[in-house]
């Protein structure tokens, strides 16, 4: 026997439940053999039988039960994006995974994830494979259903395009963490692919491909076996899509990293990806009218298009460091947010720093900037236009907000809630998937 290690092992099997003729409960005993085995010497296995509560019995189980093997399955590793925050607490909370995306740029992401194993499709292959990876859209798919995930006990895919239609074996727990259904082949499709969003040749090929896309997205939806929205507002789109229910666990927010405070050096901030849907086109084009400074941090397909658009008094720094983005919260009047998100991790970053949030009225913005007489953590416009948002940073100057209100409120999204959250989720219903708990 090597120093430091034992080479016992405690395995339960139930055997006999005394709950007959009354439901099974917490209180609810059960009869069990507990089989205590020697690695070393596998004929010695000691079997004993006795009578514990079922509470005692879920401890000891998960307690006994070997580390089960974890893959997560992301689209791609591409930059450090709301996505791959949340991927990167999961290999937190799964150290041993493995993970797996269509394309992996070396270094784009954390040293968290970076140092995981990542296996990647064929796609990374491909001329320009990394680089342009979105005109492979159409064989997105065949790429996911490609990965081999024998030997995995656990899958979780990190879904906002493909990573769902992963395929796995009988014996294998699939849980979709869901950022929302493909949203550039539904709701947002002419955000992305209309009139002066897409050249002429990009909106043919799309319309070639939406319905094919759109099959294989809700075909697919049967793949996993629980479904995980980040917002009520993506529940909603996984129900009316998927028609799949789902549970509810918001994205984690590092609020830890973030101070309270109370300086305003005249500036708004907006911290966003530079493509269609997030309307960083609508933020320009308001602060062109008020003259007050505006600082965009992010990059994207967008950037190009808002460098010319945008007056001088907006400036477009392009992505910057966690650090300096922490500083332009802390100084910044406000946080400008005037798309349709799926949850919105950047208004709760703000609001833990004590700065209100000016957001469109839909979507996850609901759920984080409130805007009511009792508490409000920003304000909200109610249409997408120009006049609605110049109209809200009015009157977001003329209210006063209480900075330390606003960081509690933020502290229920913190970064080691969504960590508990998950892995007490994913292994309550692996258990269950595994047959080892009484089942209601």
């Amino acid at each position: 026997m090597q120093s430091g290690k034992t080479n016992w092992e405690l395995k339960i099997h139930i055997i006999h439940i005394i709950t007959k003729g009354v439901g099974i409960t917490s209180a609810s005993p059960i009869i069990c053999i507990i089989r205590i085995h020697n690695y070393q010497y596998s004929q010695f296995a000691f079997p004993a039988v006795c009578l514990i509560p079922t509470k005692c019995l879920y401890f000891l189980m998960a307690s006994a039960s070997s580390n089960p093997r974890v893959a997560i399955v992301h689209e791609w590793f591409t930059s450090m994006r709301g996505g791959e925050k949340c991927v990167e607490a999961l290999c937190e909370v799964f150290p041993d995974a493995t993970l797996f995306a269509l394309v992996h740029a070396q270094g784009s992401v954390s040293n968290v994830i970076e140092r995981m194993p990542i296996r990647t499709s064929f796609i990374q292959n491909l001329p320009g494979g990394v680089e342009n990876y979105r005109h492979y859209l159409p064989l997105f798919p065949s790429a996911v259903q490609r990965f081999d995930m024998s030997g995995f006990d656990i899958v979780i895919s990190s879904n906002h395009c493909v990573a769902k239609g992963v395929r796995t074996g009988a014996s294998t727990l699939h849980v979709c963490y869901c950022y929302t259904p493909m949203r550039y082949i539904w709701g947002q499709y002419d955000e992305y692919f209309g009139r002066g969003r897409a050249g002429l040749l990009t909106r043919a090929a799309m319309r070639s491909v939406r319905g094919y896309l759109r099959r294989w997205d809700v075909k697919t939806a049967v793949n996993p076996h629980r479904f995980i929205g980040i917002s009520e507002n993506v529940r909603c789109r996984i129900r009316d899509i998927y028609h799949r229910e789902s549970d509810l666990i918001y994205p984690p927010v590092d609020t830890s990293s973030l101070v309270l405070s109370r300086k305003d050096d005249g500036y708004y901030l907006m911290v966003s990806a530079l493509v269609p849907y997030k309307r960083v086109d609508l933020a320009v084009e308001a602060f062109n009218r008020l003259g007050d400074r505006l600082v965009i941090v992010g990059d994207g397909p967008e950037s190009a298009r808002l460098k010319k658009l945008a007056s001088p008094n907006v400036e477009l720094a392009g992505w910057l460091p966690d650090n300096s983005v922490r500083q332009l919260y802390a100084g910044c009047s406000a946080v400008i947010f005037p798309g349709e998100e799926d949850f919105g991790i950047v208004p709760v970053e703000a609001i833990a720093c004590g700065k209100p949030v000016v957001a469109f009225a839909r979507g996850g913005a609901l759920e984080t900037v409130l805007d009511a007489p009792n508490f409000s953590t920003g304000v909200l416009f109610r249409e997408q236009t120009v006049d609605a948002l110049v109209d809200a940073v009015v009157s977001c100057r003329k209210r006063a907000f209480d900075p330390e209100a606003l960081r509690r409120f933020a502290l229920g999204f913190d970064r080691e809630i969504y960590k508990t959250r998950m892995k007490e989720y994913v292994l309550h219903h692996w258990n269950l998937f595994r047959g080892t708990l009484p089942q209601a």
